[in-house]
């Protein structure tokens, strides 16, 4: 139980916790937005197009005895729409997210250009091993000196 507990503690520490709960907040001041653009501007559009009377979407809502809405595939529609604009801004933010993290993770040389990392290799068979190694996992050659990542202009 002790190990669980300190687990939790240190994935609180982390700050995994803040950013999922700025996230969220963001996520659902978004979704209103979204809900407001699919409920007072789509949901009209869709009314005028069809020839709705303004309180339910002409040939979109097949009326069900016993239920007060029916079918209605009006709302579907605008649940579809409000979703697919919510992950659509989603990915984008995620994109330019990452591209800002690969941006910033990018080593630069003397002269301000990009430089492209390549793994250290073995100088005997030629394989890939670890930054920091001084044997060859693959051949067990002993190397002349720690591995060090090589770095060459980007192209």
């Amino acid at each position: 139980m002790k190990n669980l507990i300190s687990e939790f503690r240190e994935f609180i520490n982390r700050g995994n916790v803040m950013d999922m709960a700025v996230g969220v907040i963001i996520g659902a001041a978004f979704t209103a937005i979204v809900t407001s653009l699919t409920s007072d501007i789509i949901n009209p559009f869709i009314k005028l197009i069809t020839g709705g009377n303004g309180t339910e979407v002409a040939g979109l809502t097949i009326p069900v005895a016993g239920t007060e809405n029916g079918i209605d595939f009006g709302a579907f529609i605008s649940a579809i729409i409000n979703f697919l604009i919510v992950a659509w801004v989603v990915f984008l933010i995620v994109k330019a997210f990452n591209k800002m993290k690969d941006a910033g993770s990018k080593v630069r040389g003397k002269n301000g250009e990009v430089m492209d990392e390549k793994a250290p290799e073995c100088p005997f068979c030629l394989e890939e091993v670890r930054e920091g190694a001084t044997r060859c996992p693959h051949c067990a050659a002993e190397l002349p000196a720690p591995a060090t990542p090589t770095f060459t202009p980007a192209e």
